[in-house]
């Protein structure tokens, strides 16, 4: 068994979701809710940071770096491939319900 560090974020007044006046970015397989100046995501009855990219030139939040010479393994810039988006995705923020793309994080 993996043990997985989720650094919580502070306590909250209310619950994020739409409509909560913080933007959500989809990344992977949850959303992160953008507020004051950081990225979280609800995880069992809390709120937990979300990921800082790896790289060395970056110090951004892995659901909305934009280094163009990325190599951290949580943040994926590569473009959706596949013809069922009517949008084109980075395939850390594809939400394809049938998606075929190769490198999309939710790809089966």
């Amino acid at each position: 068994m993996t043990v997985t560090d989720h650094p919580t974020a502070e306590s909250h007044s209310h619950t994020h979701g739409p409509g909560c006046g913080h933007e959500a970015v989809v990344h992977e397989d949850h959303v992160d809710y953008l507020h004051d100046g950081h990225l979280h995501r609800e995880h069992d009855g809390h709120y937990d940071e979300c990921t800082t990219c790896s790289c060395d030139n970056c110090t951004d939040s892995c659901a909305v770096c934009t280094c163009t010479d990325c190599t951290c393994p949580t943040c994926n810039h590569n473009v959706c491939s596949c013809d069922n988006c009517g949008e084109r995705h980075e395939c850390a923020n594809c939400v394809c319900d049938d998606c075929t793309c190769a490198t999309c994080k939710h790809a089966a």
